[in-house]
């Protein structure tokens, strides 16, 4: 079984234009040093696969990983909200003696905003050969994550839209949403796509190059949201769940999965099913499920 190689990944912010077919290994990474050479027919957008003897560099096994709870979706509870809805412009920093173009740091507006196809009104993405798009039109983080972070980064303050996330939520933990799920927020709707993994502009974000390690051994990633009806939201506006994929797999499922946390045939299969989740998943899945029919 030719599963050696495959066993850890990463994934980077370098990779193609999202409507480019081909898939393109990073040859620049942004912690420790990585493989250079192309494997286009191996991976998909964004994946990197690191050889074993770097993996304890970069990842924990689950059991070292504090549990995020929260594994059941209470449809039209009045916590299920939009805390706060935040966005910023490109803004070039100086990132290791280097100019780098980010637009992470995100911050809350007050009143209401344009939701539209591919982000919101006053937002915008660095490179779009890497973030936004479609499928990742929105990117919301819970803010029931924020106190783990305290913790975590102790005197660094955390107002909300610090992970880089657009809207901060309540009610809508990982463990709890499907990929597909579709919800009302405001006047639009959103449909659920896929987890949010990180890239070494958040460590920019922090001033610590060991945040993308840290952020994903949390396994607290966040999820992108593709918009399906465009309208207006708000901070404060209640998140409404309108339907559920008929083959359920949460966004914590989707993360496992990929970190190799789980290796439930059964779970890839479902994953494959769902319509909301981006080609790019679908090739990685089917590479493994044939892997492990080897």
């Amino acid at each position: 079984m030719r599963r050696c190689a495959a066993r850890f990944r990463r994934v980077s912010c370098q990779r193609r234009a999202a409507n480019s077919p081909r898939l393109v290994f990073p040859k620049e990474q942004v912690i420790g040093q990585w493989h250079s050479r192309q494997r286009s027919n191996t991976l998909f957008k964004g994946a990197i696969y690191i050889h074993p003897s770097l993996a304890e560099r970069f990842w924990r096994p689950m059991e070292q990983v504090k549990p995020v709870h929260g594994d059941m979706l209470d449809e039209g509870e009045p916590h299920v909200r939009l805390i706060s809805v935040n966005v910023a412009f490109p803004r070039e920093v100086t990132w290791k003696g280097k100019p780098v173009t980010t637009a992470i740091f995100k911050e809350p507006v007050q009143g209401r905003t344009s939701l539209r196809t591919l982000n919101l009104d006053g937002d915008r993405q660095a490179d779009l050969s890497v973030h936004g798009g479609a499928d990742k039109a929105v990117y919301v983080y819970p803010a029931e994550h924020y106190d783990y972070w305290r913790s975590e980064l102790s005197g660094q303050e955390l107002p909300w839209g610090s992970f880089g996330e657009n809207f901060t939520t309540t009610g809508l933990l990982e463990g709890a949403v499907h990929i597909g799920d579709r919800f009302s927020i405001g006047s639009a709707e959103v449909v659920v796509t896929q987890p949010r993994l990180p890239c070494y502009k958040l460590g920019i974000k922090f001033g610590q190059a060991d945040m993308v390690k840290r952020f994903a051994n949390s396994r607290r990633t966040g999820f992108y949201l593709a918009v399906r009806k465009e309208g207006i939201v708000a901070g404060g506006d209640a998140i409404q769940l309108l339907s559920r994929d008929p083959h359920p797999i949460t966004v914590a499922d989707i993360t496992r999965l990929y970190l190799r946390d789980d290796e439930d045939v059964e779970k890839m299969r479902r994953a494959l099913q769902s319509e909301a989740l981006p080609e790019g998943w679908r090739i990685y899945f089917r590479q493994q499920l044939e892997e492990t029919e080897l």
